[in-house]
């Protein structure tokens, strides 16, 4: 577990109060509290890991018993101590995917346990308009096994580039993966689709969860009514658990309702734990799968629970440098030049929650939580609900900054294509296509100004 236990006395003795935490000052331009009341000042290779400091000493006690949860290492039954792994999986633990609660890494060997799996689906939609599983399956490539199960398949990598120049002269190699399935334990349909994913950082979900729909709805412009060329929507989703279709806020497509679906499924597909959300073994029904359905589940639901709460109450990372001219000349050319802050909205203001510190704070994630056409190159032609084969969710930019210090490297995109926040900026398209070219016409100055901005936060 984190060195974090040290700090229960701290925040039981300080009554969590703002002023022992926050700069006296605040102002409109102030984006320092990216979280609000939840936000972590300080700068260390923990900053992803922090429970939010504003929460009281019973969530606090659930937050820490989800940290230890959410570092657990799962094993085949019938062991004593977390049993429930497989028979078929990615991986056996949260922090796997999510090394110190951040973004993992584009894999060396995609084929140990790291951060990245493929989603697969075939043409049509199932019964709620989501995707349909493609049959021998299901919905994710399971490349591990627990001893007597074969995996589903591994997972190669092959490269295609392209270079990109900048208005002084600067190249900038492009590297796209395309990925395929090796020995796979039955031959792979050919009308299958597959989509990469990287993990993503898990803190500040329960305030991304308290965002009203009625901001959301507000943000849409489906048909580009004011014709700017962005037209964000809404994914609207089925939440199994609820029996609703509910707004989709999670996810690289946006697919996911909640955080208990989100943490639940992650559980279920890629660990092959099952839960009281997801009650069916991973690879029911395939010759190289479990026979579990409906049995108890494996994983007990106060753990369940714990690890929900982990998720919703990690403290945001504090923006940095905000009074420093580079970063507020680099903001305005991310907001007034480039148009950014179209897709990549500012800032918002949650409605109601259960966790009291969650509810009518101002955070500032950069970005609208809307599907929007990112063109050709980023496309994974896959639907998944109301996003096409080449829209996407706009990722938070939270954090960002930090993404070296934290995990060590700074890989971006949904398959971790971009080795630099430049690279990720060009491999923009579609509706981001204006903001990219901009970019590219942008003098050295202004383009190390606006990096500078992005890393600040």
């Amino acid at each position: 577990m984190k060195k974090i236990i040290f700090i229960l006395s701290i925040f039981i003795l300080t009554g969590c109060q703002r002023e022992t935490h926050f700069p006296l000052e605040e102002s409109v331009e102030d984006r320092t509290l990216a979280g609000g009341g939840t936000t972590l000042l300080g700068v260390h290779s923990d900053a992803f890991g922090s429970p939010a400091s504003n929460l009281n000493s019973e969530e606090l006690a659930l937050h820490l018993e989800g940290d230890a949860q959410f570092e657990a290492v799962f094993v085949a039954a019938p062991s004593t101590v977390n049993p429930g792994l497989g028979p078929i999986f990615n991986n056996n633990s949260c922090i796997q995917c999510h090394p110190r609660d951040g973004r993992a890494r584009f894999p060396s060997n995609f084929n140990f346990s790291n951060g990245f799996f493929l989603r697969t689906s075939i043409p049509g939609t199932d019964a709620h308009g989501g995707p349909l599983p493609t049959p021998g399956f299901g919905l994710q490539i399971q490349n591990q096994g627990i001893f007597g199960f074969l995996p589903e398949a591994k997972i190669g990598v092959d490269f295609t580039t392209k270079v990109e120049t900048l208005a002084d002269g600067t190249t900038v190699t492009l590297r796209k993966p395309i990925f395929k399935l090796n020995n796979s334990y039955i031959p792979f349909p050919t009308n299958a689709m597959l989509s990469p994913r990287m993990s993503m950082p898990v803190f500040g979900l329960g305030l991304i969860e308290a965002i009203p729909e009625s901001r959301l709805l507000s943000l849409q412009d489906i048909n580009d009514l004011d014709g700017d060329g962005i037209s964000g929507k809404i994914n609207y989703v089925w939440n199994s658990f609820t029996q609703k279709t509910e707004v989709g806020r999670f996810g690289w497509k946006a697919n996911t309702p909640s955080v208990l679906i989100q943490s639940a499924g992650a559980f279920a597909h890629d660990m092959g734990v099952t839960n009281y959300v997801f009650t069916e073994e991973t690879g029911l029904g395939q010759s190289n799968g479990g026979g579990g359905e409906n049995t108890d589940p494996d994983l007990p639901n106060k753990i369940m629970d714990a690890v929900v709460m982990y998720c919703r109450t990690l403290a945001v990372p504090a923006a940095r440098d905000y009074k420093d001219s580079r970063v507020n000349s680099g903001y305005k050319t991310f907001v007034n030049d480039l148009q950014c802050g179209k897709c990549h909205t500012p800032s918002h203001i949650t409605g109601k929650s259960d966790i009291a510190g969650l509810a009518y704070q101002k955070i500032y994630p950069f970005s609208d939580f809307l599907l929007h056409d990112m063109g050709e190159d980023l496309a994974d032609n896959r639907p998944d609900y109301l996003a096409s084969g080449s829209e996407w969710r706009t990722r938070p930019l939270w954090g960002i900054g930090l993404t070296d210090l934290v995990n060590g490297h700074s890989n971006f995109l949904h398959d971790g294509r971009a080795n630099s926040l430049t690279e990720a900026i060009l491999w923009h398209g579609g509706e981001a296509e204006q903001a990219k070219q901009k970019f590219k016409l942008l003098s050295t100055k202004d383009r190390n100004n606006l990096l500078f901005f992005l890393e600040s936060l």
